[in-house]
């Protein structure tokens, strides 16, 4: 009955995006979530996956061939900079995103995502989300600097306004070897500008 991390987060993502909307996968690693998001968004929807790694664009590149997925945008780039590949049109109508923090399955384990770098990308993705959209993030920390982004990010997404978001932590308690778990924020409304 309880399900699993990332099966969780499919599931609320499941839940908050359309056919036809703009999606962010924020770390496209393997390709998986792209490939998840993108029969979400059906056809006439978008995908903006994004990675630091040359190896993780051409994962997902041969991934999304395999299945003949054409309705992506690939950018080798760190995810702080996601909102300038993001058309001005579409600011405000974004769905959803998600991460899967921590390093490249099956790489050297020395490229990791950062603090600094995950929250710049999140805090961007928030102001372009719609109402009811939602950010999915896997915390993978149990790696060398894994600690320091999840402390860095539960204080952050702890700190979010109540009345603009709903933040969740979804994680087993009683599992060895840090097991990651699930912080989701549902943007509630549109922050009001102040001058």
């Amino acid at each position: 009955m309880l399900q699993k991390v990332i099966p969780y987060a499919h599931q609320l993502l499941k839940e908050a995006i359309y056919s036809g909307d703009t999606v962010i996968d924020g770390t496209c690693g393997n390709g998986y979530d792209t490939l998840f998001l993108s029969n979400l968004v059906g056809e006439s929807g978008t995908v903006y996956a994004i990675d630091i790694q040359q190896a993780a664009i051409e994962n997902t590149t041969s991934l999304l061939k395999k299945h003949q997925i054409s309705n992506t945008v690939l950018l080798l780039e760190d995810h702080q900079y996601i909102k300038r590949h993001i058309p001005e049109e579409a600011s405000g109508t974004i769905g959803a995103a998600i991460f899967n923090l921590g390093y490249l399955p099956g790489s050297d384990k020395q490229t990791i995502t950062t603090p600094e770098s995950t929250i710049s990308a999140i805090e961007a993705i928030t102001e372009i989300l719609r109402p009811g959209g939602v950010i999915a993030i896997v915390v993978y920390y149990g790696h060398k600097g894994g600690e320091i982004e999840k402390d860095a990010l539960l204080n952050y997404a702890g700190s979010l306004d109540q009345k603009t978001f709903h933040v969740l932590k979804y994680e087993f308690i009683n599992q060895k070897n840090d097991p990651p778990f699930l912080l989701a924020i549902e943007k509630r409304t549109q922050p009001k500008k102040t001058e």
